[in-house]
């Protein structure tokens, strides 16, 4: 037992030694540039790999058995191996160039083999899907070209694949990894330091002062600190696993059901993955590949997340009136000066970052500064508190837990950049929009709606990021071709890489809120659709009117954005059947078509589906009113 626990020991040290040069890599390539691109992204991934082999050891479960050590000497040889070939191709790349980009002997082997321990390093922290999508599209470059038709490709042997993925920044090396080694990983750490500092538990006592008062108080709380948070998290599985412990139980307690409770957690945190201004750092992905600046993305994604929230706060309103929930006693909450006054400066690093942003300053930078800032604030809390001795023990846990987290975007990154290379090498990329052209007809819809479900479907079980990467690689052209805005058409499939999270039947967020409410997966997963629903149909919207990814005249965004928000109410009433009473099946059919007509922008519709809205809010004040007359009478 005393060896376990020693060797318990040293991998922790090995973790956190690790986990500190990572950080340290991250930080000074932050303040004073990144390096090339073949020596940036491979010794980023050297340190992802090494900490999956050293947090996911293969011996886990058997360590006390005689095969242990065997075991754990595997993982070292794996580690060993990561650190040959990716410090071998950092360290010899200008030779590489030297010679023209030509393949050595060991070259070959070592590209092979970084490729194996990639797929190995994902299986361990993300699960099957991934590495079995990767290999599918490894196994479409080798033998595709056996496949008749457009779907065939001329043959690719195994040394022309393993060159293209190991000494090119086509393959392995692409745009996703260089995103994740850049500026992904730098979001991170300021979202671990934020965690740390205790911002996140100041969010939810602010939403809790706020809000937790009002009818049906616990469950918006939920939507204001998930959203918040859930922006810089960057994962919403994370994010529901952290606020929803605090918010499930209290929604459960005040009435809520439990499958209610778990999807507006779901929800609700999915949604902060498209919240700017971080959109759990795949803003800075999209803004990269498509060569336009990150606040351009940002201000694309304005109207749509506020119509999210919107909607989901007023679902929750309407749950709470008809059930006839009350929300929590004011003397068991917090006030809000005393919380704004006790935390209020925890919200500074944010507008720092903000600020930095907006000023035009690079994402790496102003995320070092801001991580900066939310150092200072610690240093001058431990001062104030005289706490200074626990300090340097916060910053090692923050830097621990940004290295940590980093783990499933860089390891998905790297996957997803050899499916990229092997989709280009074979010229599947090309291709594949004349065959989702030609499968539906040339018709816009279809092909959104066949975008959409692929968006789905690969986002199952994967982070935001990977899926958006997996999808836009074939789709983007796709909608491109057809004379879809860039922005629009990686916004529509970003979208639904997002909502993948919340959509069965491998919703991911959504039966993790299952899990801490008690209720059961597939319900929570299909209450989750139902909370969310607006989001599955404003992609459409925008990517036929732009006007509401930010694409227009000002009166023209703000009519199309207030039209939209009753829309938001429309289809809200709809759904919970209920807008100021209860409502049955015909003007719940009335409500979705007022719905459609308002979101859908033009003046017309606009006109019409405010009219029809009026008019059934004041058909059933009047029956209220004639009823209360009748009752007094």
């Amino acid at each position: 037992m005393a060896d376990n626990a020693t060797r318990k020991s040293l991998s922790a040290w090995a973790v956190t030694l690790v986990a500190l040069g990572m950080c340290a890599f991250h930080l000074y390539t932050a303040q004073f540039g990144v390096f090339s691109a073949m020596v940036q992204r491979p010794v980023h991934l050297l340190f992802a790999c090494t900490l999956v082999f050293l947090i996911y050891p293969v011996a886990k479960k058997n360590m006390n058995q005689p095969w242990a050590a065997a075991q754990l000497a595997w993982d070292l040889v794996l580690i060993g191996l990561s650190a040959w070939t990716l410090l071998h191709l950092s360290s010899s790349y200008k030779l590489l160039v030297m010679r023209g980009g030509m393949a050595t002997t060991t070259d070959l082997w070592l590209g092979g083999t970084v490729i194996i321990l990639v797929l190995e390093a994902t299986r361990r922290v993300m699960g099957n899907a991934l590495p079995i999508i990767t290999l599918v599209a490894l196994a479409y470059s080798l033998w595709g070209h056996h496949i008749p038709g457009m779907w065939g490709h001329r043959p690719i042997d195994l040394e022309q694949l393993v060159s293209y993925q190991y000494l090119t920044t086509e393959g392995l090396f692409t745009i996703p990894l260089g995103v994740s080694a850049s500026f992904i990983f730098i979001f991170i750490l300021f979202g671990a330091f934020l965690v740390v500092s205790g911002t996140g538990e100041f969010f939810i006592q602010f939403a809790n002062a706020l809000a937790g008062h009002l009818r049906g108080g616990p469950a918006k709380v939920a939507v204001l600190s998930s959203a918040t948070f859930g922006s810089i998290s960057g994962s919403a599985v994370a994010n529901v696993m952290s606020t929803g412990s605090f918010t499930i139980p209290l929604m459960k307690k005040i009435g809520y059901k439990p499958k209610f409770a778990g999807a507006i957690e779901a929800v609700a945190s999915t949604g902060g993955q498209f919240m700017p201004p971080v959109m759990g750092a795949a803003a800075f992905i999209i803004a990269d590949m498509l060569g336009i600046a990150y606040l351009e993305v940002c201000k694309a994604a304005v109207i749509p997340s506020v119509l999210y929230f919107f909607a989901l706060i007023y679902m929750v309103h309407l749950e709470a009136l008809r059930q006839g929930l009350k929300g929590m006693a004011r003397e068991t909450l917090p006030k809000v000066g005393p919380v704004v006054a006790r935390g209020g400066y925890l919200m500074f690093p944010a507008a720092v970052l903000i600020g930095a942003l907006v000023m035009d300053w690079s994402p790496m930078k102003a995320g070092l500064w801001a991580i900066g800032t939310v150092v200072l604030i610690m240093l001058l809390e431990s001062l104030v508190k005289g706490t200074l001795r626990q300090l340097p023990g916060k910053i090692l846990e923050a830097l621990e837990k940004g290295a940590r987290g980093s783990l499933e975007v860089a390891l998905a990154c790297a996957c997803a950049g050899i499916v990229i290379g092997n989709v280009t090498q074979s010229g599947l990329g090309l291709k594949f929009s004349s065959l989702v052209v030609q499968a539906s007809s040339g018709s816009l819809f279809l092909s959104l709606a066949f975008v959409m479900v692929a968006s789905l479907i690969l986002g199952m079980g994967l982070t935001t990021s990977a899926a958006y990467i997996l999808t836009v690689i074939l789709a983007g052209p796709v909608l491109i071709q057809l004379g879809v805005e860039p922005l629009a058409a990686h916004m529509f499939v970003f979208y639904y890489a997002c909502l993948s999270c919340i959509t069965p039947p491998v919703a991911l967020a959504a039966f993790a809120g299952a899990g801490i409410a008690g209720a059961r997966p597939f319900a929570t997963g299909f209450e989750s659709m139902r909370l969310a629903i607006i989001a599955y149909i404003v992609p459409f919207i925008f990517v036929y009117h732009p006007v509401l990814i930010w694409q227009g005249t000002w009166w023209g965004i703000a009519l199309s954005f207030v039209s939209a928000l009753m829309g938001c109410m429309a289809i809200g009433s709809a759904l919970m059947g209920y807008l100021k009473d209860r409502v049955n099946i015909l003007m719940r059919g009335l409500l979705l078509a007022a719905a459609f007509l308002l979101i859908m922008p033009g003046y017309k519709s606009d006109l019409v589906g405010a009219a029809l809205l009026a008019g059934l809010y004041a058909w059933q004040t009047w029956r209220a009113r004639l009823v209360e007359a009748n009752s007094h009478a």
